[in-house]
């Protein structure tokens, strides 16, 4: 017989990955009318509140290597969304900015957050004390 610690529904990582697929899921069509991925909305959210940053700190805000970053951020430049440009100061390092298309899409995006909150069927409570956990984790994976 398996040992309880082995048995797949006792896994945390398990159901993590198995919810990140179906919330990405979720996501798919609710970003359709953007022409974008999750993880290029991803990067629409951090332009949203920076305007500006560089390659590697986006990167490490969103748990990116330069290697998945760089080929995505590309396809959303040829998209006509973003603008990446070598630093004046520095450059060594490029920086990602929005265009007007990629700002635009702000006002497209407001509705995500609350149509995807709705597919969840979760408290309020139960939503924000999730998020907490889940944070709390990764700025343990962080250190």
């Amino acid at each position: 017989m398996a040992n309880e610690l082995l048995k797949l529904e006792n896994q945390l990582c398990f159901s993590l990955y198995a919810t990140t697929r179906q919330m990405t899921k979720i996501y798919r069509p609710l970003l359709k009318e953007l022409d974008i991925t999750y993880p290029q909305y991803l990067v629409l959210l951090v332009l949203w509140e920076v305007e500006k940053i560089s390659v590697k700190a986006l990167g490490e805000r969103l748990f990116l290597d330069s290697g998945t970053l760089t080929p995505m951020l590309k396809r959303m430049e040829e998209n006509g969304l973003i603008t990446r440009v070598r630093s004046v100061v520095d450059e060594r390092v490029v920086e990602v900015s929005l265009t007007e298309k990629g700002k635009d899409a702000e006002a497209k995006a407001q509705s995500i957050p609350i149509n995807f909150i709705k597919h969840l069927n979760l408290e309020e409570a139960e939503f924000f004390q999730l998020k907490k956990i889940l944070s709390k984790m990764m700025g343990q994976f962080s250190e």
